[in-house]
């Protein structure tokens, strides 16, 4: 028998075309085939009689075949004539069609019964289905079926004989449609799961702990693939759900565990620096800041590493928090180090900590791959910038370039990452990897709903700033049709000439020609068309480092009064004399990105306009997604809507959020679901902390899978 880690060299009835297709996605043993859950079901059951079906109606009919001819018309192709009564009765009639499909003839005569699948069509009084699903019911000549796997196409079960009511694979049943796998049809792929579920040995698949011993996992699997009902589908889901759900919740739980045993830095001594940077300020912290400043001071004064999530909505004041938690770990004699994810975002870092912290003996340091800067020298040998981190604590800003050697922090006490979704895990891991555990607090201004929160970053504490800073300007944000741009050209010139400024977003650098959508390069021309009187910047990507300085530089001086860019400003731009921001193809994006994007205006005193430009009609999906953005700047109601709409992996990106390999992403919506697994894995570490009871000898081994995992992320 097939087991759960057999290869699929290894499986015999598997042909090389098919080996190979699914080794290009990512499947390489059976348990790889059998973790794969069907994207939905298709109900293929019996319908109706024929007589009583609607022209375009999808429909499974049992039919015996009467005739079977080629055919051409235009081209060539297959037919048979069949009906669900006797050969004469022309109303019971229906005409098969297979367009380029030559093997059907080889696999399918006269005198079959068959079940059928597919959409019906009337043509000139006559029912036709072109390449409908089939399976044959009544063969008096096995051969015809078992031609087929000379021709590559996988035959619904060896040898030969009627399928019985229950081997019904491809109709009459609750369907599984599965995901695209390249080279390989949906029909054959059905086949290969049906058939490795009547192969593989139940008991060689393992999970590292069975948190439904009431429903083994290999039962649950064959009714999540091949279910009977509805019902059955649904129950097959949440348990196999509730067993990825727990997986994750054990290694929150065990990471959260593992981190608590850790020695960490006393970095929150004195409170000098904090303090004058406070007194400084031309404004009160808010309640929010203050609250979240006390529970990371708390957390850096203890001897255990500090592993702090700071959450907030664009413009509540993260950074402010974060610098004063830096001053605190400069204090206690290490260094501090900010890592953001682009060389825009990382210089407005060191600029706004230069300005905050003039007059004082501290110095701030830059270092990206385009730029390395220090606060009262120009550091144009990195050497001699190695030299000076190592003599001088300091506060250091940097890009992806700090995770390099030349570039990696010395005597580090605290890690703050910017924008943490940005970055990878093992990014994420790597820059704290240290012999003296440093503090960590990673930052987001891209509200996570609730119930990732708690899967994503369980193992971090979470501070909240759910309060925005008083005086900022109201932002309105409205959705326009692109046929209305001479209004909306017109308030744009009266804004500027009033001496305000305007970001023009579009999706694409430059035209493309598999899409309509706006480019950056060509708005340009457009708008210094539209307003030659202003002068117009572009910012995007592929622009050199110094480019997209000198475009920056003239934008915050007010030299360039329009700025044409891509999303590259949608994190950490701040320009408070831009008060209007037009969005081109603005269904084009995310929620959570459009949010970030608006969140670059809005940040003075100045009352701001937001513009959404888009052809969506009322109704569509992408139109009820600009709406809500219309209805509220609340970015936690936002994310959940985003959530809603489009999944997590889509939210915050798969790979960089670790949703990578989440087969049932429904489970990340629910909170029950949720809290029982991560009590679940609680209970376990709280009665067995060392995983020596002979029940959890699976999860000693997730444990050191876990361990080996993240030796391999912090030196690779």
């Amino acid at each position: 028998m097939l087991q759960a880690d057999t290869k699929l060299e290894e499986i015999n009835f598997l042909t090389a075309r098919e080996r190979n297709a699914l080794q290009a996605g990512d499947i390489n043993c059976v348990e790889d085939i059998l973790r794969v859950p069907p994207r939905r079901y298709e109900d293929r059951r019996f319908s109706a009689p024929l007589s009583s079906l609607a022209n375009g109606e999808s429909a499974c009919l049992q039919l015996r075949i009467y005739s079977a001819a080629w055919r051409f018309s235009y081209t060539r192709f297959y037919e048979l004539v069949a009906g669900a009564g006797e050969e004469g009765d022309i109303g019971a009639r229906i005409l098969l069609r297979w367009y380029n499909m030559p093997y059907i003839s080889k696999l399918l005569a006269a005198g079959m019964q068959v079940s059928v699948y597919g959409k019906l069509r009337s043509q000139g009084g006559q029912w036709v289905m072109c390449n409908p699903d089939f399976e044959v019911l009544e063969d008096e000549d096995a051969g015809h079926r078992l031609a087929a796997a000379a021709l590559g196409e996988s035959v619904s079960l060896p040898g030969g004989g009627s399928l019985s009511a229950q081997e019904k694979i491809h109709t009459d049943r609750l369907v599984p449609i599965y995901r695209s796998v390249s080279g390989l049809s949906a029909r054959s792929y059905r086949s290969i799961v049906w058939r490795i579920l009547k192969e593989f040995d139940r008991s060689s698949l393992k999970e590292p702990y069975d948190p439904a011993p009431g429903y083994p996992l290999a039962a649950a699997l064959a009714d999540l693939h091949f279910p009977d009902d509805e019902r059955t589908a649904h129950k097959a889901r949440l348990r196999l759900a509730l067993s990825e759900c727990f997986g994750r919740q054990f290694a929150v739980a065990w990471n959260r565990r593992n981190i608590r045993e850790k020695t960490g830095l006393v970095t929150a001594t004195t409170d000098y620096y904090l303090r004058e940077l406070v007194a400084a300020l031309p404004f009160r912290l808010t309640a929010a800041q203050q609250r979240c400043l006390r529970e990371i001071r708390t957390d850096m004064a203890a001897p255990v590493p500090m592993h702090r999530l700071l959450q907030g909505d664009v413009g509540s004041g993260k950074t402010l928090v974060a610098l004063c938690a830096m001053l605190l770990c400069v204090e206690s004699g290490k260094t501090a180090a900010l890592l953001a994810p682009t060389q825009i975002l990382a210089e407005q870092h060191y600029r706004n900590f230069c300005r905050l912290l003039q007059g004082t003996d501290l110095r701030i340091s830059l270092r990206t791959s385009g730029r390395a800067a220090d606060s009262d020298l120009i550091m144009d040998d990195p050497q001699m910038a190695q030299r000076e981190d190592e003599q001088h604590p300091r506060l250091l800003v940097g890009t992806h370039a700090l995770l390099y050697e030349k570039n990696r922090p010395r005597n580090l006490g605290l890690a703050v990452i910017d924008e943490q979704h940005k970055f990878g895990v093992a990014q994420r891991e790597r820059f704290v990897s240290a012999e003296e555990h440093p503090d960590l607090l990673v930052m987001t201004a891209t509200p996570i709903p609730r119930t990732l929160t708690l899967t994503l970053y369980g193992d971090l504490d979470v501070s909240l700033i759910d309060e925005m800073p008083a005086g900022r300007g109201e932002v309105v944000t409205a959705l326009r049709h692109p046929g209305r741009m001479k209004r909306i050209i017109s308030f744009l010139r009266n804004e500027l000439s009033a001496g305000r400024q305007a970001y023009i977003v579009s999706p694409l650098i430059e035209k493309s020609e598999a899409s309509d959508r706006a480019s950056a390069t060509a708005e340009v021309k457009r708008w210094q068309e539209l307003l030659p009187e202003f002068t117009i910047g572009l910012l995007h990507g592929r622009m050199t480092p110094e480019e997209k300085e000198r475009t920056m530089t003239d934008f915050r001086d007010a030299r360039t009064q329009l700025l044409v860019a891509t999303t590259v400003i949608e994190v950490g731009v701040d320009v408070a004399n831009a008060t209007i921001m037009i969005i081109n193809n603005a269904d084009s994006f995310g929620l959570s990105q459009l949010h970030q994007l608006r969140g670059r205006i809005g940040r003075g005193t100045h009352k701001s306009w937001c513009i959404l430009l888009s052809a969506a009609k009322p109704g569509e999906p992408s139109r009820e997604k600009l709406e809500a953005l219309c209805r509220t700047c609340n970015g936690f109601e936002i994310a959940e809507e985003d959530f809603r709409l489009r999944g997590p992996g889509d939210v915050l990106g798969t790979a960089q959020s670790g949703l990578a390999g989440v087969h049932f992403p429904e489970w990340l919506s629910d909170t029950r679901l949720i809290y029982r697994a991560n009590k679940l894995a609680t209970d376990i570490l709280e009665r067995d902390p060392s995983l020596s009871l002979p029940e959890h000898a699976g999860l000693r081994e997730f444990t050191r899978s876990l361990l080996s995992r993240a030796v391999v992320r912090s030196v690779g």
